[in-house]
């Protein structure tokens, strides 16, 4: 949270994220979620590299989704979360 409120402090048009949901609590990470799309909704542009594809979805507009370092799909997220083929590979199944 002090990193994100860092970045903010410059007023940038753009925030680049590694993994910031990397060793939270579960509550936590939903804080931090919820913060990159508030920050998004201001109007500030987030490119987020994130392992938890299913709430990096839900907050993103366009997502590229990786295997091994290779991009294997990219789209909108609405579109890529609804992929039957990412909910099976990237999410888990369906839920």
């Amino acid at each position: 949270m002090v990193a994100i409120a860092r970045a903010l402090v410059a007023r940038p048009r753009l925030i680049l994220m590694d993994e910031p949901s990397l060793g939270l609590a579960p509550i936590l990470v939903r804080d931090v979620f919820r913060l990159v799309k508030e920050i998004n909704d201001a109007g500030i542009s987030i490119l987020m590299v994130e392992q938890n594809a299913r709430m990096s979805l839900r907050v993103a507009s366009w997502a590229y989704l990786l295997d091994v370092g290779r991009i294997v799909v990219d789209g909108a997220a609405r579109e890529l979360e609804a992929s039957r083929e990412v909910q099976e590979v990237f999410l888990g199944g369906r839920r």
